[in-house]
């Protein structure tokens, strides 16, 4: 029951139209089937396995809109959620940006469901975490990780006639390594659409290795730096730049993208011109549904193009405002590599470091994007082309803007959480303090 086909969920769906009487209907529904093993201390500590279908529904009077949710099915129990909407709905102030829900549009498929992902079973949650537990065991090193997964459906209706369907899996992996005499961490993480593309004993050396490698790290002092920020260190920050790149926050002053004395940075040049940047829900690495939640088609789009801001997304409601086309926000962030490996990038690296993730990062002026956070699990001095030594973690405060405009070199992309992200090269990273955690 919690993944329907795409004619089961429409047929659940029109029942709920015929049953209001509101000015207009909005309704989701939703199911997942997820699995998941975690293990701490080289022991496994939770395993689980759900399964759930929600529907709801929003009714519309004129500008007053409410809610309700359920997760049974049967007429009365589809009536009995319509009209709890309805009911709330009246009672509701005005919404004075309330759009009129989408009439039919077209959605293109993207390959978001892998079947081996859905047919995931405990014996194989159980030898990915063996995976980590034994080899961490072997090396006098604890481990401790998550393995998620799942697959599921999620589509909406309306009383205007838009029907919308799409079917997805998942697969999610993190590990920490630390060795047993407290000095060392190293971590992963992995995600895939497709399980058959993970390898959890791949994974899991690669934090092992990282473990090991970070023991006995020393301190050094705080300043600018090259770094080469492996592809899940630059994520976070990539993320927050492309999840900023809002036209309201723009237009109303209060983004990276507002310009001083009023307009846009739309058309400028902003970053260094070897950054490309742009979102593709048919990507075969990283798929995405091909529509937003309200109902608007998921196209491919550039929003930074050779460093010049090509786009910036659109509510509809903004859209309306300003006269033009609703531009959906991101469905993933691309960026644009180049063929090298992170070896070759510390080669050619006189005097730097190799940040393996960064943690705990918070807004620090959303004007110019300048976070804060710290370097965790491997950190490594290079010189002369070589990692020397491992070092002390460090606080860091930094722009994604300026980051990109101190660009070195790129090297070859890696999929996290869901995007394409390139290993980066970057010249004057600033790091403002020590931290003695591991």
């Amino acid at each position: 029951m919690a993944i329907l086909s795409k004619e089961e969920a429409k047929q659940i769906l029109e029942k709920v139209m015929k049953l209001s009487t509101a000015d207009s209907l909005e309704a989701s529904l939703s199911g997942s089937s997820q699995g998941n093993i975690r293990y701490a201390r080289n022991t496994v500590s939770t395993s689980g396995f759900n399964e759930d279908v929600s529907l709801g529904v929003t009714a519309n009077f004129g500008k007053r809109s409410a809610s309700s949710t359920i997760n049974e099915f049967d007429d009365a129990s589809l009536r009995k959620v319509v009209k709890r909407a309805e009911e709330l709905a009246k009672l509701a102030p005005e919404n004075p940006e309330f759009m009129e829900p989408l009439g039919p549009q077209e959605f293109k498929e993207s390959k978001t469901f892998s079947q081996k992902t859905a047919d995931i079973t405990p014996e194989f949650r159980a030898e990915v975490a063996n995976s980590s537990i034994g080899p961490a065991k072997a090396k006098d090193v604890t481990a401790a990780g998550f393995l998620e997964d799942g697959a599921g459906f999620y589509s909406i209706m309306n009383s205007k006639g838009l029907f919308a369907y799409n079917k997805y899996s998942n697969v999610d992996f993190t590990v920490t390594m630390r060795t047993n005499d407290g000095t060392g961490s190293g971590w992963v993480t992995r995600d895939f659409n497709d399980v058959s593309k993970f390898n959890a004993a791949e994974a899991s050396k690669t934090a092992l290795d990282k473990a090991i490698m970070s023991r006995e790290a020393k301190a050094i002092e705080p300043g600018k730096y090259t770094v080469i920020l492996e592809p899940a260190a630059g994520s976070d920050l990539l993320q927050n730049m492309l999840y900023n790149m809002g036209a309201r926050q723009a237009d109303e002053g209060r983004s990276f993208l507002a310009k001083q004395g009023g307009g846009t940075k739309l058309g400028e040049k902003l970053v260094d011109e070897r950054v490309t940047i742009y979102s593709d829900p048919f990507n075969e690495i990283v798929p995405a549904s091909t529509w937003s939640g309200d109902g608007i088609p998921q196209e491919k789009v550039s929003w930074i193009e050779n460093g010049v801001v090509k786009n910036m997304f659109y509510s509809r409601y903004w859209a309306d405002k300003q006269g033009v086309k609703c531009v959906p926000g991101p469905s993933n962030g691309i960026m644009i590599g180049g063929d090298a490996t992170t070896e070759e990038l510390i080669k050619s690296t006189d005097r730097g470091i190799l940040i393996t993730r960064l943690w705990y990062i918070r807004t620090v002026d959303p004007q110019t994007l300048l976070y804060t956070g710290l370097t965790r699990d491997g950190t490594f001095y290079i010189e002369n082309g070589k990692i020397k030594h491992p070092i002390k973690n460090m606080r860091f405060n930094e722009s994604p803007v300026i980051m990109l405009n101190n660009l070195e070199a790129l090297g070859k992309q890696q999929r996290v959480d869901g995007n394409l992200i390139p290993v980066m090269k970057i010249r004057d990273f600033t790091f403002t303090s020590l931290s003695d955690a591991v």
